[in-house]
């Protein structure tokens, strides 16, 4: 499936580096791109939105 998030607080190439480990610890396989400029993730995975959102909060960010 894929989810189109917002995270207001992805600031930087490290914000992006750090939510994408953080989708990968729930499903390993998945397809992360974020833009810290547009604020956008896109995230193509087999986990369900709420593992994905869960696992971004407890990382430290913000998904609108």
């Amino acid at each position: 499936m894929k989810l189109e998030l917002s995270i207001p607080d992805l600031a930087c190439s490290a914000c992006v580096e750090t939510v994408t480990k953080a989708v990968q610890g729930v499903d390993a396989t998945a397809q992360v791109t974020a833009d810290p400029k547009t604020k956008q993730v896109s995230v193509i995975t087999n986990a369900s939105e709420t593992a994905i959102k869960d696992a971004i909060t407890t990382a430290g960010y913000t998904v609108a």
